[in-house]
């Protein structure tokens, strides 16, 4: 279904859009009862878009942030992702409404091409009808529509540290069919830090069909992704980096950690109208290879992995509102999955490994065989007793079944520093039952303003790597109690909310003599503050701004903390959740001086935060980091100059303390400057 902006719908809510991610209803943005955002094509055509953090990182609540500038982005959502080292957890991603996410909510955005985005929505904590097993939400990322010729444009893109982009997207309807095609290369070669590159080729095809009664889309999609993925460093390899801007070395032993990986996506919706009653069956499918070096060990999944899944959508609009329910059914088989001891390292005393010469793999080091299946109803009744009033009421109900069959011949150990002997055959089974009910409610007081309530519950999906390096692991819970009021004018926007999100049982994740390992806190206690606006001024200008406070507490939760093969229970309870600053908040400012100009500056803090959970040391964060865009149109024809990190600022990206006091250090991208061509044809 085509996305319109609701000012196609309504003239005096012309800054509103319309969201479907949280209800699986089209809604005006003001009228969902959850905290959304939606950043809109407006908002995507001042950015390069060679990863989610250029479109998120104004959201307040989102902390987003990448290592190399490409698809390894780490998203995080009102605390919910903290856990995950690599890649993103606890948030449902879709495209499309396809899940990207696997059944045990972890999320690859390798064969995501950003050069294709039309819009994305972020629906904001528990309460989300496609969030299956997720606590943060959901991201959902809309493609250009197969039917949308207007979308057909030639990009070509270079820029500083070896970046340069290629993409063409081409169109054509014919008749009741359409077809569209995409190919899109980017690279970045980084420069700055050591190995650090990030490579990737795209292609996809997409088919539309017109129907009597509805619409059937399918597309085929590949893609291959080189990606590189650069080591932390201590206090001095920081320090140099601040005085210099570049990084020469990690100070880990792991120095080649990265993933290379080979995708197909496949998917097909159908979408059909008979009388009030919508019919809309998805099925997707895609498999994947990767070569994964990563801390100790190389994995490598010998036979494609494969994620095939459905999900059956009905709406019935009745006198008094909206009935929608459904079923998801989604299975990931992970056959014949090894892992490699490293062959090329060097080694000191005792035969500990100290650095890695090379990311080729060596001895056999484990087989794994798995199989996960995510089952799921959902039903809400989006009820409307007045013209003013529309009250939610909505339920999933998911089930999640792991089975896991291991051959563990060597492991790394990190005490010795060396590989040993591994644990050999075991069969681990694991089944997770996850309600999620909601009742939320949205009240027009005027026709530009409208206050919403929510209360919503969502159970976590622990991911198979967590539970099986603990199977005591249990499944979070979490509730949200949310109000807020949205404002949508003429020539202004605005969003405001006070949540308060307890949690039982959150994954919390620690590094005890350098292994990563995961428990459970008792309680978590999450209150926050989010404010985000934008307003027209005339002649072309218009500023907006955003803000959020986070106050994440453990309410409970004894650590396991080892030392020298010991371990004790330390009392966290009181402390701060770490890596997630108190104060976020950013403005900007945009210019259109005439029809074919746009400029765009953009400038954004991330307050200090605690680097651990003992809370014994904080980083300060940082201030004002600035992105500039400048962009000049002519006759289908664009030129624009983008500069990130502007003033080219120094910092950090991540600071984080071990159980054992160590402090690492992840570099943030310094001053980058990119020009890109743009054609629009049809």
């Amino acid at each position: 279904m085509a996305i319109l902006p609701v000012a196609a719908l309504a003239e005096d809510t012309s800054l509103d859009e319309i969201s479907i991610t949280a209800t699986r209803e089209a809604r005006a943005s003001a009228e969902v009862p959850q905290a959304i955002a939606v950043v809109g094509k407006e908002a995507l055509e001042d950015k390069r878009m060679f990863n989610l953090k250029e479109a998120l990182q104004g959201v307040p609540g989102v902390l987003i942030d990448t290592k190399n500038g490409g698809s390894d982005a780490r998203l995080i959502i009102r605390g919910a992702g903290l856990k995950a080292a690599y890649g993103i957890r606890e948030v449902m991603v879709l495209r499309d409404g396809v899940p990207l996410s696997d059944p045990d909510s972890f999320t690859r955005l390798d064969f995501v091409d950003t050069q294709d985005i039309e819009r994305i929505e972020v629906a904001k904590g528990p309460g989300n009808l496609f969030a299956a097993g997720s606590v943060g939400g959901a991201v959902q990322i809309f493609s250009r529509s197969v039917f949308d010729e207007t979308a057909n444009n030639l990009k070509l893109g270079v820029g500083t540290e070896g970046t340069q982009n290629a993409h063409l997207r081409y169109g054509k309807v014919f008749g009741d069919q359409a077809l569209a095609v995409t190919a899109t290369h980017r690279n970045m070669d980084n420069d700055w830090r050591a190995w650090n590159e990030f490579d990737t080729t795209q292609a996809s095809l997409k088919h539309g069909l017109v129907l009597e009664e509805g619409t059937l889309e399918s597309e085929i999609s590949y893609a291959e992704t080189d990606m590189q993925l650069p080591g932390s460093m201590n206090k001095t390899l920081y320090d140099q980096f601040v005085r210099s801007g570049e990084q020469t070395a990690t100070s880990e032993a792991w120095k080649h950690s990265g993933r290379y990986s080979k995708v197909w996506f496949l998917n097909t919706k159908y979408e059909v109208e008979h009388g009030n009653f919508t019919f809309k069956p998805r099925l997707y499918y895609n498999t994947w290879y990767h070569y994964h070096p990563v801390t100790g060990i190389i994995n490598e999944s010998e036979d494609w992995v494969w994620n095939l899944g459905t999900d059956i959508e009905g709406q019935w609009r009745h006198a008094g509102g909206t009935l929608v329910g459904g079923v998801t059914v989604r299975q990931e088989r992970t056959p014949d999955s090894r892992k490699y001891q490293y062959r090329d390292v060097t080694r000191g005393f005792g035969g500990r490994i100290t650095a890695t010469l090379s990311d080729a793999k060596g001895t056999l080091a484990e087989i794994d065989d798995a199989t996960s299946l995510l089952t799921g109803v959902y039903l809400q009744e989006s009820w409307r007793p007045t013209e003013r009033w529309i009250v939610d009421l909505g339920m999933r109900y998911d089930v999640v079944d792991f089975t896991d069959d291991n051959n563990e011949i060597w492991k790394y150990d990190y005490s010795a520093g060396t590989y040993v002997a591994g644990a050999g055959v075991t069969h681990s089974d694991k089944t997770f039952y996850l309600p999620a009910p909601k009742i939320a409610a949205t009240y027009r007081l005027t026709d530009a303003l409208h206050l919403f309530g929510m209360v919503a519950e969502a159970g976590q999906i622990p991911s198979q790597s967590e539970f099986s390096s603990n199977p005591a692991l249990e499944a979070p819970v979490s509730r949200n109690y949310e109000i807020g009021l949205k404002g949508r004018g003429k020539a202004w926007e605005f969003d405001a909310s006070v949540y308060y999100n307890p949690i039982e049982n959150e994954i919390v994740q620690q590094v005890n003599d350098g292994v990563t390992e995961y428990v459970n806190a008792g309680e978590t206690d999450k209150k926050g503050l989010e404010l985000a606006g934008r307003l027209e001024l005339g002649r072309g200008w218009d500023i907006g701004g955003h803000y959020g406070y986070a106050d994440y507490t453990y309410d409970e939760f004894s650590e396991p903390v080892r030392v020298s093969g010991v371990t004790s229970n330390m009392d966290r309870a009181g402390n701060h959740l770490p890596f997630v600053p108190r104060h976020q908040y950013g403005v900007f400012v945009g210019w259109k001086p005439a029809a074919n100009w746009r400029v765009r500056l953009t400038s954004n803090t991330w307050g200090e935060y605690w680097l651990d959970n003992a809370n014994t040391e904080k980083y300060e964060g940082w201030e004002w980091i600035t992105s500039l865009s400048v962009a000049h149109e002519h006759k289908g024809h664009s030129l624009t100059l983008s500069a990130d990190n502007l003033f080219d600022e120094h910092y950090a990206a991540e600071v984080k303390k071990d159980t054992a006091g160590k402090v690492s250090y992840t570099a943030a991208t310094p001053r980058t400057l990119m020009l890109t061509y743009r054609y629009g044809f049809k």
